[in-house]
Protein backbone atom coordinates (compact mmCIF):
# COMPACT_ATOMS: atom_id res chain seq x y z
CA UNK A 1 0.00 0.00 0.00
CA UNK A 2 1.20 3.50 -0.84
CA UNK A 3 1.62 5.41 2.42
CA UNK A 4 0.21 8.93 1.95
CA UNK A 5 1.54 9.64 5.43
CA UNK A 6 4.93 10.26 3.78
CA UNK A 7 3.54 13.66 2.79
CA UNK A 8 3.48 15.99 5.84
CA UNK A 9 0.24 17.65 4.73
CA UNK A 10 -1.55 14.42 5.73
CA UNK A 11 0.20 14.15 9.12
CA UNK A 12 -2.80 15.27 11.20
CA UNK A 13 -5.31 12.95 9.57
CA UNK A 14 -6.37 10.14 11.92
CA UNK A 15 -5.58 6.55 10.85
CA UNK A 16 -9.25 5.75 10.21
CA UNK A 17 -9.42 8.64 7.72
CA UNK A 18 -6.15 7.67 6.01
CA UNK A 19 -7.47 4.15 5.45
CA UNK A 20 -10.39 5.54 3.44
CA UNK A 21 -8.20 7.38 0.91
CA UNK A 22 -8.10 5.85 -2.57
CA UNK A 23 -6.67 8.73 -4.66
CA UNK A 24 -4.56 11.71 -3.61
CA UNK A 25 -2.56 14.61 -4.99
CA UNK A 26 -0.16 16.91 -3.11
CA UNK A 27 0.71 20.24 -4.73
CA UNK A 28 1.65 23.87 -4.07
CA UNK A 29 4.92 25.78 -3.83
CA UNK A 30 5.59 24.24 -0.41
CA UNK A 31 3.70 20.95 -0.95
CA UNK A 32 1.23 22.31 1.58
CA UNK A 33 -2.01 21.63 -0.30
CA UNK A 34 -3.76 18.35 -1.05
CA UNK A 35 -6.87 16.90 -2.60
CA UNK A 36 -7.96 13.33 -1.99
CA UNK A 37 -10.78 10.95 -2.90
CA UNK A 38 -12.21 8.38 -0.48
CA UNK A 39 -13.49 4.85 -1.01
CA UNK A 40 -17.02 6.34 -1.17
CA UNK A 41 -15.93 8.70 -4.01
CA UNK A 42 -16.12 11.74 -1.76
CA UNK A 43 -13.55 14.47 -2.54
CA UNK A 44 -11.81 16.45 0.20
CA UNK A 45 -9.18 19.20 0.27
CA UNK A 46 -6.88 20.69 2.90
CA UNK A 47 -3.95 23.10 3.08
CA UNK A 48 -3.07 26.74 2.51
CA UNK A 49 -5.57 27.33 -0.33
CA UNK A 50 -3.60 29.86 -2.42
CA UNK A 51 -5.88 31.59 -4.97
CA UNK A 52 -8.71 29.26 -3.95
CA UNK A 53 -6.88 26.23 -5.36
CA UNK A 54 -8.66 23.86 -2.95
CA UNK A 55 -11.94 24.51 -4.76
CA UNK A 56 -13.86 25.19 -1.54
CA UNK A 57 -15.45 28.49 -2.60
CA UNK A 58 -13.12 30.70 -0.55
CA UNK A 59 -9.42 31.38 0.06
CA UNK A 60 -9.33 30.29 3.69
CA UNK A 61 -6.63 27.81 4.62
CA UNK A 62 -7.77 24.66 6.40
CA UNK A 63 -5.80 22.26 8.54
CA UNK A 64 -8.73 19.84 8.55
CA UNK A 65 -10.19 18.28 5.38
CA UNK A 66 -13.22 19.99 3.83
CA UNK A 67 -15.43 18.33 1.25
CA UNK A 68 -15.62 19.60 -2.35
CA UNK A 69 -19.29 18.81 -2.89
CA UNK A 70 -19.41 19.45 -6.64
CA UNK A 71 -16.77 16.76 -7.31
CA UNK A 72 -18.22 14.03 -5.08
CA UNK A 73 -19.31 11.05 -7.17
CA UNK A 74 -17.58 12.34 -10.31
CA UNK A 75 -14.94 9.55 -10.43
CA UNK A 76 -11.74 11.49 -11.13
CA UNK A 77 -9.42 9.68 -13.55
CA UNK A 78 -6.74 12.33 -14.16
CA UNK A 79 -5.56 15.37 -12.20
CA UNK A 80 -2.83 17.92 -12.83
CA UNK A 81 -1.81 21.27 -11.37
CA UNK A 82 0.18 24.38 -12.22
CA UNK A 83 2.44 26.57 -10.10
CA UNK A 84 -0.17 29.28 -9.46
CA UNK A 85 -1.53 26.87 -8.57
CA UNK A 86 -4.43 26.00 -10.83
CA UNK A 87 -6.01 22.54 -10.75
CA UNK A 88 -7.52 20.62 -13.66
CA UNK A 89 -9.23 17.23 -13.50
CA UNK A 90 -11.05 14.94 -15.88
CA UNK A 91 -13.79 12.53 -14.86
CA UNK A 92 -14.82 9.06 -15.97
CA UNK A 93 -17.48 10.73 -18.12
CA UNK A 94 -14.79 12.69 -19.98
CA UNK A 95 -15.69 16.06 -18.45
CA UNK A 96 -13.01 18.60 -17.49
CA UNK A 97 -13.19 20.80 -14.38
CA UNK A 98 -10.73 23.56 -13.45
CA UNK A 99 -10.24 26.02 -10.59
CA UNK A 100 -7.61 28.11 -8.80
CA UNK A 101 -5.19 30.67 -10.25
CA UNK A 102 -6.34 32.12 -13.58
CA UNK A 103 -4.11 35.10 -14.28
CA UNK A 104 -3.29 33.70 -17.73
CA UNK A 105 -6.67 32.06 -18.56
CA UNK A 106 -5.29 28.66 -17.63
CA UNK A 107 -8.76 27.64 -16.40
CA UNK A 108 -10.05 27.86 -19.97
CA UNK A 109 -13.16 29.86 -19.14
CA UNK A 110 -12.35 32.90 -21.28
CA UNK A 111 -11.54 35.17 -18.31
CA UNK A 112 -8.60 35.94 -16.03
CA UNK A 113 -10.68 35.77 -12.85
CA UNK A 114 -9.46 33.25 -10.30
CA UNK A 115 -11.79 30.29 -9.78
CA UNK A 116 -12.79 29.45 -6.22
CA UNK A 117 -14.84 26.36 -7.11
CA UNK A 118 -14.48 23.67 -9.78
CA UNK A 119 -16.11 24.81 -13.04
CA UNK A 120 -16.80 22.76 -16.15
CA UNK A 121 -14.48 23.60 -19.05
CA UNK A 122 -16.85 23.42 -21.98
CA UNK A 123 -15.63 25.55 -24.90
CA UNK A 124 -14.74 23.21 -27.79
CA UNK A 125 -14.87 20.22 -25.40
CA UNK A 126 -18.63 19.84 -24.98
CA UNK A 127 -18.83 16.84 -27.35
CA UNK A 128 -15.39 15.46 -26.49
CA UNK A 129 -14.38 12.87 -23.90
CA UNK A 130 -11.13 13.84 -22.23
CA UNK A 131 -9.02 11.02 -20.78
CA UNK A 132 -5.92 12.86 -19.52
CA UNK A 133 -4.92 16.37 -18.51
CA UNK A 134 -1.49 17.93 -17.97
CA UNK A 135 -0.52 21.36 -16.64
CA UNK A 136 2.58 23.48 -17.03
CA UNK A 137 3.25 26.49 -14.83
CA UNK A 138 0.24 28.41 -16.18
CA UNK A 139 -1.04 26.45 -19.18
CA UNK A 140 -3.12 23.31 -19.62
CA UNK A 141 -3.36 20.57 -22.25
CA UNK A 142 -5.99 17.84 -22.53
CA UNK A 143 -6.09 14.54 -24.44
CA UNK A 144 -9.36 13.15 -25.84
CA UNK A 145 -10.46 9.62 -26.64
CA UNK A 146 -10.03 10.53 -30.32
CA UNK A 147 -6.33 11.20 -29.77
CA UNK A 148 -6.77 14.97 -30.13
CA UNK A 149 -4.95 17.51 -27.94
CA UNK A 150 -6.51 20.76 -26.73
CA UNK A 151 -4.55 23.53 -25.02
CA UNK A 152 -5.19 26.84 -23.28
CA UNK A 153 -3.63 29.40 -20.95
CA UNK A 154 -0.20 31.06 -20.79
CA UNK A 155 1.56 31.08 -24.15
CA UNK A 156 4.60 33.34 -23.92
CA UNK A 157 6.82 30.66 -25.46
CA UNK A 158 4.33 28.91 -27.74
CA UNK A 159 3.46 26.19 -25.21
CA UNK A 160 -0.20 26.25 -26.30
CA UNK A 161 0.87 25.30 -29.83
CA UNK A 162 -1.33 27.86 -31.58
CA UNK A 163 1.37 29.33 -33.84
CA UNK A 164 1.57 32.55 -31.84
CA UNK A 165 2.62 33.75 -28.38
CA UNK A 166 -0.76 35.23 -27.45
CA UNK A 167 -2.40 33.68 -24.40
CA UNK A 168 -5.21 31.26 -25.23
CA UNK A 169 -8.34 31.98 -23.11
CA UNK A 170 -10.32 28.85 -24.04
CA UNK A 171 -9.47 25.31 -25.21
CA UNK A 172 -8.12 25.24 -28.75
CA UNK A 173 -7.22 22.11 -30.67
CA UNK A 174 -3.49 21.71 -31.25
CA UNK A 175 -3.32 20.83 -34.93
CA UNK A 176 -0.47 21.76 -37.26
CA UNK A 177 1.77 18.65 -37.39
CA UNK A 178 -0.66 16.77 -35.13
CA UNK A 179 -3.52 17.04 -37.63
CA UNK A 180 -4.89 13.58 -38.51
CA UNK A 181 -2.58 11.95 -35.96
CA UNK A 182 -3.55 10.03 -32.82
CA UNK A 183 -1.91 11.13 -29.56
CA UNK A 184 -1.79 8.60 -26.70
CA UNK A 185 0.25 10.37 -24.00
CA UNK A 186 0.85 13.98 -22.96
CA UNK A 187 3.06 15.85 -20.48
CA UNK A 188 4.04 19.43 -19.64
CA UNK A 189 7.19 21.09 -18.38
CA UNK A 190 7.01 24.57 -16.89
CA UNK A 191 6.68 26.25 -20.27
CA UNK A 192 6.60 23.42 -22.81
CA UNK A 193 4.30 20.61 -23.94
CA UNK A 194 5.00 17.07 -25.17
CA UNK A 195 2.87 14.47 -26.98
CA UNK A 196 3.44 10.83 -27.93
CA UNK A 197 1.61 9.36 -30.93
CA UNK A 198 0.22 5.86 -31.30
CA UNK A 199 3.07 5.08 -33.71
CA UNK A 200 5.71 5.99 -31.11
CA UNK A 201 6.65 9.39 -32.54
CA UNK A 202 7.17 12.24 -30.07
CA UNK A 203 6.38 15.92 -30.59
CA UNK A 204 7.24 18.96 -28.50
CA UNK A 205 6.42 22.67 -28.53
CA UNK A 206 6.94 25.76 -26.38
CA UNK A 207 9.99 26.95 -24.43
CA UNK A 208 13.27 25.37 -25.54
CA UNK A 209 16.16 27.44 -24.19
CA UNK A 210 17.47 24.42 -22.26
CA UNK A 211 16.89 22.01 -25.15
CA UNK A 212 13.88 20.43 -23.40
CA UNK A 213 12.09 19.87 -26.72
CA UNK A 214 14.89 17.55 -27.91
CA UNK A 215 15.12 19.18 -31.34
CA UNK A 216 18.88 19.74 -31.40
CA UNK A 217 18.57 23.51 -30.92
CA UNK A 218 17.49 26.05 -28.31
CA UNK A 219 14.78 27.89 -30.23
CA UNK A 220 11.23 28.11 -28.92
CA UNK A 221 8.55 26.41 -31.03
CA UNK A 222 5.04 27.79 -31.43
CA UNK A 223 3.67 24.63 -33.06
CA UNK A 224 4.39 20.90 -32.48
CA UNK A 225 7.69 19.65 -33.89
CA UNK A 226 8.64 16.00 -34.26
CA UNK A 227 11.80 14.94 -32.43
CA UNK A 228 13.79 13.74 -35.43
CA UNK A 229 16.56 12.24 -33.28
CA UNK A 230 14.07 9.60 -32.07
CA UNK A 231 13.37 8.40 -35.63
CA UNK A 232 12.88 4.63 -35.51
CA UNK A 233 12.62 4.64 -31.71
CA UNK A 234 9.13 3.96 -30.38
CA UNK A 235 8.24 6.02 -27.33
CA UNK A 236 5.38 4.89 -25.08
CA UNK A 237 5.55 7.46 -22.26
CA UNK A 238 7.01 10.92 -21.64
CA UNK A 239 7.46 12.79 -18.36
CA UNK A 240 8.56 16.40 -17.99
CA UNK A 241 10.51 18.02 -15.18
CA UNK A 242 10.94 21.75 -14.70
CA UNK A 243 13.07 22.03 -17.85
CA UNK A 244 14.00 18.46 -18.78
CA UNK A 245 12.22 15.54 -20.42
CA UNK A 246 12.32 11.75 -19.96
CA UNK A 247 11.01 9.27 -22.55
CA UNK A 248 10.40 5.53 -22.17
CA UNK A 249 10.69 3.28 -25.24
CA UNK A 250 8.74 0.14 -26.05
CA UNK A 251 11.87 -1.85 -25.26
CA UNK A 252 12.22 -0.38 -21.79
CA UNK A 253 15.03 2.10 -22.50
CA UNK A 254 15.02 5.69 -21.23
CA UNK A 255 16.10 8.76 -23.19
CA UNK A 256 16.54 12.17 -21.59
CA UNK A 257 17.17 15.73 -22.79
CA UNK A 258 17.01 19.34 -21.66
CA UNK A 259 18.38 21.07 -18.55
CA UNK A 260 20.93 19.15 -16.51
CA UNK A 261 22.31 21.46 -13.82
CA UNK A 262 21.31 18.95 -11.12
CA UNK A 263 22.16 15.79 -13.08
CA UNK A 264 18.47 15.23 -13.83
CA UNK A 265 19.28 13.69 -17.22
CA UNK A 266 21.12 10.81 -15.54
CA UNK A 267 24.06 11.05 -17.93
CA UNK A 268 26.77 11.34 -15.28
CA UNK A 269 27.45 15.03 -15.90
CA UNK A 270 25.68 18.39 -15.61
CA UNK A 271 25.74 19.44 -19.25
CA UNK A 272 22.45 20.30 -20.95
CA UNK A 273 21.45 18.07 -23.87
CA UNK A 274 19.42 19.42 -26.80
CA UNK A 275 18.93 15.94 -28.30
CA UNK A 276 17.69 12.72 -26.68
CA UNK A 277 20.45 10.82 -24.88
CA UNK A 278 20.18 7.17 -23.86
CA UNK A 279 20.59 6.63 -20.10
CA UNK A 280 22.74 3.68 -19.05
CA UNK A 281 20.53 1.45 -16.87
CA UNK A 282 22.75 -1.65 -16.75
CA UNK A 283 20.45 -3.58 -19.08
CA UNK A 284 17.50 -3.29 -16.68
CA UNK A 285 14.17 -3.00 -18.51
CA UNK A 286 12.21 0.07 -17.39
CA UNK A 287 8.41 0.19 -17.22
CA UNK A 288 7.81 3.76 -15.95
CA UNK A 289 9.49 7.16 -15.93
CA UNK A 290 8.54 9.96 -13.55
CA UNK A 291 9.21 13.70 -13.38
CA UNK A 292 7.29 16.79 -12.29
CA UNK A 293 7.32 20.31 -13.76
CA UNK A 294 7.87 21.78 -10.28
CA UNK A 295 11.22 20.04 -9.68
CA UNK A 296 14.49 18.82 -11.18
CA UNK A 297 14.05 15.26 -9.87
CA UNK A 298 13.84 12.14 -12.07
CA UNK A 299 12.74 8.60 -11.24
CA UNK A 300 12.09 5.29 -12.98
CA UNK A 301 10.79 1.83 -12.16
CA UNK A 302 12.21 -1.44 -13.47
CA UNK A 303 10.30 -4.48 -14.65
CA UNK A 304 11.34 -6.27 -11.46
CA UNK A 305 9.87 -3.48 -9.32
CA UNK A 306 13.04 -1.63 -8.34
CA UNK A 307 12.93 2.18 -8.21
CA UNK A 308 15.80 4.48 -9.23
CA UNK A 309 16.17 8.22 -8.76
CA UNK A 310 18.52 10.95 -9.95
CA UNK A 311 18.71 14.73 -10.34
CA UNK A 312 17.99 17.13 -7.48
CA UNK A 313 17.49 14.93 -4.41
CA UNK A 314 17.06 16.98 -1.22
CA UNK A 315 19.45 19.60 -2.51
CA UNK A 316 22.06 17.13 -3.74
CA UNK A 317 22.87 16.69 -7.42
CA UNK A 318 22.73 12.98 -8.27
CA UNK A 319 24.06 12.62 -11.82
CA UNK A 320 23.61 8.85 -12.22
CA UNK A 321 20.46 6.77 -11.59
CA UNK A 322 20.64 5.66 -7.95
CA UNK A 323 18.94 2.48 -6.73
CA UNK A 324 16.55 3.06 -3.82
CA UNK A 325 14.65 0.78 -1.45
CA UNK A 326 11.35 2.27 -2.60
CA UNK A 327 8.65 0.23 -4.33
CA UNK A 328 7.01 3.21 -6.06
CA UNK A 329 8.29 6.25 -7.96
CA UNK A 330 5.83 8.28 -5.88
CA UNK A 331 8.01 7.72 -2.82
CA UNK A 332 10.96 9.41 -4.55
CA UNK A 333 9.00 12.65 -4.83
CA UNK A 334 7.62 12.39 -1.29
CA UNK A 335 11.08 11.97 0.22
CA UNK A 336 13.55 13.69 -2.11
CA UNK A 337 11.85 16.22 -4.44
CA UNK A 338 11.77 19.97 -3.75
CA UNK A 339 8.94 20.76 -3.24
CA UNK A 340 7.77 17.29 -2.18
CA UNK A 341 4.67 17.22 -4.38
CA UNK A 342 3.17 14.25 -6.21
CA UNK A 343 4.12 13.87 -9.87
CA UNK A 344 0.71 12.43 -10.81
CA UNK A 345 -2.58 11.39 -9.22
CA UNK A 346 -1.79 8.73 -6.64
CA UNK A 347 -3.83 5.56 -6.42
CA UNK A 348 -3.99 4.02 -2.97
CA UNK A 349 -5.02 0.48 -2.05
CA UNK A 350 -6.52 0.07 1.42
CA UNK A 351 -5.43 -2.72 3.75
CA UNK A 352 -7.81 -2.28 6.67
CA UNK A 353 -9.20 -5.80 6.21
CA UNK A 354 -8.71 -8.88 4.08
CA UNK A 355 -11.11 -9.02 1.15
CA UNK A 356 -12.34 -12.33 -0.24
CA UNK A 357 -9.71 -12.06 -2.97
CA UNK A 358 -6.95 -11.37 -0.45
CA UNK A 359 -8.04 -14.29 1.73
CA UNK A 360 -8.01 -16.67 -1.22
CA UNK A 361 -4.58 -15.44 -2.30
CA UNK A 362 -3.23 -16.11 1.18
CA UNK A 363 -4.47 -19.72 1.14
CA UNK A 364 -2.99 -20.66 -2.24
CA UNK A 365 -0.48 -23.53 -1.96
CA UNK A 366 -1.02 -23.68 1.79
CA UNK A 367 -1.21 -27.35 2.98
CA UNK A 368 -3.07 -26.45 6.19
CA UNK A 369 -6.66 -26.66 4.86
CA UNK A 370 -6.14 -27.86 1.28
CA UNK A 371 -7.91 -31.02 0.12
CA UNK A 372 -6.05 -31.64 -3.12
CA UNK A 373 -2.48 -31.51 -4.33
CA UNK A 374 -0.95 -31.58 -7.79
CA UNK A 375 2.38 -33.31 -8.31
CA UNK A 376 4.36 -31.61 -11.08
CA UNK A 377 8.05 -32.32 -11.77
CA UNK A 378 8.22 -34.00 -8.37
CA UNK A 379 6.91 -30.91 -6.53
CA UNK A 380 3.57 -30.47 -4.74
CA UNK A 381 1.07 -27.64 -5.19
CA UNK A 382 -1.70 -27.52 -2.56
CA UNK A 383 -5.16 -26.33 -3.63
CA UNK A 384 -8.90 -26.55 -2.83
CA UNK A 385 -11.27 -28.62 -4.94
CA UNK A 386 -14.27 -26.35 -4.47
CA UNK A 387 -12.43 -23.29 -5.70
CA UNK A 388 -11.03 -25.08 -8.75
CA UNK A 389 -14.53 -26.28 -9.68
CA UNK A 390 -15.91 -22.76 -9.37
CA UNK A 391 -13.11 -21.13 -11.34
CA UNK A 392 -12.38 -23.58 -14.17
CA UNK A 393 -14.61 -25.75 -16.36
CA UNK A 394 -11.75 -28.19 -16.94
CA UNK A 395 -11.43 -28.88 -13.22
CA UNK A 396 -15.19 -29.02 -12.71
CA UNK A 397 -15.38 -31.90 -15.15
CA UNK A 398 -12.19 -33.57 -13.92
CA UNK A 399 -12.94 -33.41 -10.19
CA UNK A 400 -16.51 -34.62 -10.63
CA UNK A 401 -15.06 -37.84 -12.03
CA UNK A 402 -12.35 -38.52 -9.42
CA UNK A 403 -11.90 -38.55 -5.64
CA UNK A 404 -8.11 -38.63 -5.84
CA UNK A 405 -6.26 -36.45 -3.32
CA UNK A 406 -3.15 -36.29 -5.51
CA UNK A 407 -3.10 -35.69 -9.26
CA UNK A 408 0.09 -35.98 -11.32
CA UNK A 409 0.61 -33.59 -14.24
CA UNK A 410 3.13 -34.38 -16.97
CA UNK A 411 2.13 -32.09 -19.85
CA UNK A 412 3.29 -28.79 -18.30
CA UNK A 413 6.23 -27.65 -16.19
CA UNK A 414 5.96 -26.95 -12.47
CA UNK A 415 6.57 -23.23 -13.03
CA UNK A 416 3.78 -22.94 -15.60
CA UNK A 417 1.26 -25.12 -13.77
CA UNK A 418 1.81 -23.35 -10.47
CA UNK A 419 1.30 -20.00 -12.20
CA UNK A 420 -1.97 -21.32 -13.67
CA UNK A 421 -3.29 -22.51 -10.31
CA UNK A 422 -2.21 -19.27 -8.65
CA UNK A 423 -4.10 -17.34 -11.33
CA UNK A 424 -7.28 -19.19 -10.34
CA UNK A 425 -6.81 -17.84 -6.82
CA UNK A 426 -5.66 -14.30 -7.62
CA UNK A 427 -6.77 -13.36 -11.18
CA UNK A 428 -3.18 -12.29 -11.85
CA UNK A 429 -0.13 -13.83 -13.51
CA UNK A 430 3.01 -14.18 -11.45
CA UNK A 431 5.44 -15.08 -14.21
CA UNK A 432 8.20 -13.17 -16.02
CA UNK A 433 7.34 -12.40 -19.67
CA UNK A 434 9.78 -14.94 -21.09
CA UNK A 435 8.05 -17.80 -19.21
CA UNK A 436 4.52 -16.70 -20.08
CA UNK A 437 4.63 -18.49 -23.46
CA UNK A 438 4.28 -21.82 -21.66
CA UNK A 439 1.29 -20.45 -19.77
CA UNK A 440 -0.19 -19.23 -23.06
CA UNK A 441 0.08 -22.82 -24.31
CA UNK A 442 -1.79 -24.03 -21.22
CA UNK A 443 -4.45 -21.32 -21.52
CA UNK A 444 -5.06 -22.34 -25.13
CA UNK A 445 -5.26 -26.04 -24.18
CA UNK A 446 -7.73 -25.40 -21.32
CA UNK A 447 -9.66 -22.78 -23.33
CA UNK A 448 -9.14 -20.13 -20.65
CA UNK A 449 -9.75 -17.02 -22.76
CA UNK A 450 -9.12 -14.42 -20.03
CA UNK A 451 -5.89 -16.10 -18.96
CA UNK A 452 -4.88 -16.15 -22.61
CA UNK A 453 -5.37 -12.35 -22.80
CA UNK A 454 -3.35 -11.80 -19.63
CA UNK A 455 -0.53 -13.96 -21.02
CA UNK A 456 -0.48 -11.85 -24.15
CA UNK A 457 -0.19 -8.64 -22.13
CA UNK A 458 2.59 -10.13 -20.01
CA UNK A 459 4.50 -11.30 -23.09
CA UNK A 460 4.18 -7.86 -24.69
CA UNK A 461 6.04 -6.29 -21.77
CA UNK A 462 9.01 -8.55 -22.41
CA UNK A 463 9.39 -8.08 -26.16
CA UNK A 464 12.84 -7.18 -27.50
CA UNK A 465 14.52 -7.15 -30.90
CA UNK A 466 16.14 -10.50 -30.06
CA UNK A 467 12.96 -12.36 -29.08
CA UNK A 468 10.34 -10.59 -31.23
CA UNK A 469 10.27 -13.29 -33.94
CA UNK A 470 10.06 -16.06 -31.31
CA UNK A 471 7.12 -14.32 -29.68
CA UNK A 472 5.47 -13.73 -33.07
CA UNK A 473 5.81 -17.43 -33.86
CA UNK A 474 4.24 -18.35 -30.52
CA UNK A 475 1.38 -15.92 -31.10
CA UNK A 476 0.62 -17.50 -34.48
CA UNK A 477 0.88 -21.03 -33.04
CA UNK A 478 -1.56 -20.33 -30.21
CA UNK A 479 -3.89 -18.14 -32.32
CA UNK A 480 -3.30 -15.15 -30.06
CA UNK A 481 -4.36 -12.51 -32.58
CA UNK A 482 -3.81 -9.42 -30.40
CA UNK A 483 -0.31 -10.57 -29.49
CA UNK A 484 0.41 -11.48 -33.11
CA UNK A 485 -0.53 -7.98 -34.28
CA UNK A 486 1.55 -6.39 -31.50
CA UNK A 487 4.63 -8.51 -32.30
CA UNK A 488 4.21 -7.86 -36.01
CA UNK A 489 4.14 -4.08 -35.50
CA UNK A 490 7.16 -4.28 -33.22
CA UNK A 491 9.06 -6.31 -35.83
CA UNK A 492 8.21 -3.78 -38.55
CA UNK A 493 9.23 -0.85 -36.33
CA UNK A 494 12.56 -2.57 -35.59
CA UNK A 495 12.87 -4.36 -38.92
CA UNK A 496 16.61 -3.97 -39.54
CA UNK A 497 17.62 -5.31 -36.14
CA UNK A 498 15.00 -8.06 -36.09
CA UNK A 499 16.02 -9.44 -39.50
CA UNK A 500 19.59 -9.83 -38.24
CA UNK A 501 18.66 -12.14 -35.36
CA UNK A 502 19.13 -15.90 -35.35
CA UNK A 503 15.41 -16.35 -34.72
CA UNK A 504 14.65 -14.64 -38.04
CA UNK A 505 17.16 -16.89 -39.81
CA UNK A 506 15.49 -19.97 -38.29
CA UNK A 507 11.97 -18.74 -39.00
CA UNK A 508 9.42 -21.23 -40.34
CA UNK A 509 9.16 -20.90 -44.13
CA UNK A 510 5.39 -20.31 -44.25
CA UNK A 511 5.53 -17.85 -41.37
CA UNK A 512 8.42 -16.01 -43.04
CA UNK A 513 6.50 -15.80 -46.30
CA UNK A 514 3.40 -14.42 -44.56
CA UNK A 515 5.50 -11.97 -42.56
CA UNK A 516 7.22 -10.57 -45.65
CA UNK A 517 3.92 -10.24 -47.54
CA UNK A 518 2.23 -8.48 -44.64
CA UNK A 519 5.21 -6.21 -43.95
CA UNK A 520 5.30 -5.28 -47.62
CA UNK A 521 1.62 -4.30 -47.54
CA UNK A 522 2.42 -2.05 -44.57
CA UNK A 523 5.14 -0.27 -46.53
CA UNK A 524 8.04 -1.70 -44.55
CA UNK A 525 10.27 -2.05 -47.60
CA UNK A 526 9.69 1.37 -49.13
CA UNK A 527 12.68 3.69 -49.40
Amino acid sequence: MLDVGKWPVFALLPPEELRLIRQACVFGNAASEAIYVTVNDEVFALGTNCYGCLGLGDTQSTIEPRRIDILCGKKIISLSYGTGPHIVITTADGEVYAWGHNGYSQLGNGTTNHGLTPALVSTNLINKRVTEVACGSHHTIALTTDGEVYAWGYNNSGQVGSGSTANQPTPRRVSSCLQNKVVVNIACGQLCSMAVLDNGETYGWGYNCNGQLGLGNNGNQQTPCRIAALQGINIVQVACGYAHTLALTDEGFIYSWGANSYGQLGTGNKSNQAVPTLINMDKERMVEVAACHTSHTSAAKTQSGQVLMWGQCRGQAVAYPHLTHFTSTDDVFACFATPAVTWHLLSVDGDDYLTVAQSLKREFDSPEISDLKFLVDGKCIHVHKALLKIRCEHFRALLNETDEETIEVHQFSYLVYRAFLEYLYTDTINLPPEDAIGLLDLATYYRESRLKRLCQETIKRGITEDNAITLLSAAVKYEAQDLEEFCFKFCVNHLTAVTQTQAFTDMDHDLLKNFINKASRHGAFKN
